[in-house]
């Protein structure tokens, strides 16, 4: 596997300190690590995943770490988020993270894009990098990192975790050997929404998150050096529980069409639209109070005299409901949804706007 990345000028005393068993690492040395040194790399996400992935690209010495987020820390992150602190909650992830990575090492040039990596900007953001590490939680920014990336021709290092499994693979149309892959041959058309759960509905292991994002630096670390072989065109799945790894071998779709423009992927992916005239800013005298997270949501704080009754339970019989009622969930997104469907169902019914977060 050839390198994707020139070697840099010479490193200096501290440079080849900090990166001595870099460097006596058979395949690396000298020459690899002035790779690192010069390499370009973006991370999509300074959350679960991100957080390994950003500590270790900046432990191996990568010169310049880009990182695109546009949430703020919350105190239910740092579970998994290990790359943010308790004293970092309600600041920008970018800036908590690119706090972390100074401090591990000052002489990294570390590039904050705060903002939504959108159709709008992602080619252009894209283009001043080597490699792309996709840490993200959602389909519709996989598809158009995996859509940018491809038009591109950059690798694009993926991993998603769920509850105790995870995966991790790479993606490269165009690739060596003619190993030409990417996300849509492993996912050629998304999920229907609702279909899979969210790391918020769901939950997920913050280990098993540490696991994924280590295996993500590590396949960036040997794209940018050249040594080893990558898992482009191998998908590696974990299953925590019974500590077991798996291997799908992945071919690209003889149906696929190759990517020439990037689209609109929250309509895509049919990424649920907020309806504003659905909500409300407080709950009106006489309603009820419906609550449409899931048990152990509630149970960590809830509304005073509210009633549970998780989204999927809700959307599956709206009619066991009774108006009217202001339904209410972590953010404002389901609580919108399951107030649509009961609406639909002739039940007068309002979202709290900003749920748990603003209450």
């Amino acid at each position: 596997m050839l390198p994707i990345v020139e070697p840099g000028g010479p490193l200096s005393a501290e440079q080849l300190e900090r990166g001595a068993r870099n460097i006596a690492l058979p395949g690396i040395g000298i020459d690899g690590q002035r790779r690192l040194r010069a390499a370009r790399v973006l991370v999509i996400g300074a959350g679960g995943l991100g957080s390994p992935v950003l500590h270790y690209l900046a432990g191996a010495g990568v010169g310049t770490i880009g990182i695109v987020d546009f949430d703020v820390v919350d105190l239910s992150n740092l579970q998994r988020q290990v790359i943010h602190s308790t004293g970092a909650i309600g600041e920008h992830k970018t800036t908590s993270a690119a706090r972390a990575i100074v401090a591990l090492d000052p002489s990294i040039r570390v590039l904050e894009h705060d903002e939504m990596l959108t159709s709008a900007n992602a080619l252009e953001l894209f283009g001043d990098y080597d490699l792309i590490v996709d840490g993200s939680d959602n389909f519709a920014t996989r598809y158009l990192a995996n859509d940018a990336a491809a038009i591109l021709r950059l690798p694009y290092v993926w991993g998603s975790v769920l509850r105790f499994d995870g995966q991790v693979t790479v993606f490269w149309e165009g690739g060596p050997d003619g190993r030409s892959v990417d996300y849509r041959d492993l996912h050629p058309v998304p999920p229907e929404p609702g279909d899979v759960l969210s790391c918020n509905e769901a939950g997920v292991l913050g280990s098993v998150c540490a696991t994924i994002g280590s295996m993500m630096a590590t396949e960036a670390i040997k794209l940018i050096t050249g040594v080893g072989e990558p898992l482009l065109g191998r998908v590696q799945i974990l299953d925590a529980l019974v500590a077991e790894w798996h291997e799908v071998t992945l071919r690209r779709s003889p149906t696929r069409i190759p990517v020439t423009e990037l689209i609109d992927y929250d309509d895509f992916c049919g990424v649920p639209q907020i309806d504003t005239s659905l909500e409300v800013e407080e709950i009106p005298a006489g309603w009820r109070v419906l609550d449409v997270r899931e048990p152990y949501e509630h149970e960590a704080g809830h509304l005073a005299g509210d009633s549970l009754l998780p989204l999927g339970l809700l959307l599956h019989d709206p009619g066991r409901v009774t108006g009217p009622v202001v339904v209410y969930c972590a953010t404002g997104v389901r609580s919108n949804r399951a107030a649509l469907a009961l609406r639909a169902a002739g039940i007068e019914a309002a979202s709290l706007r900003g749920g748990m977060r603003r209450a």
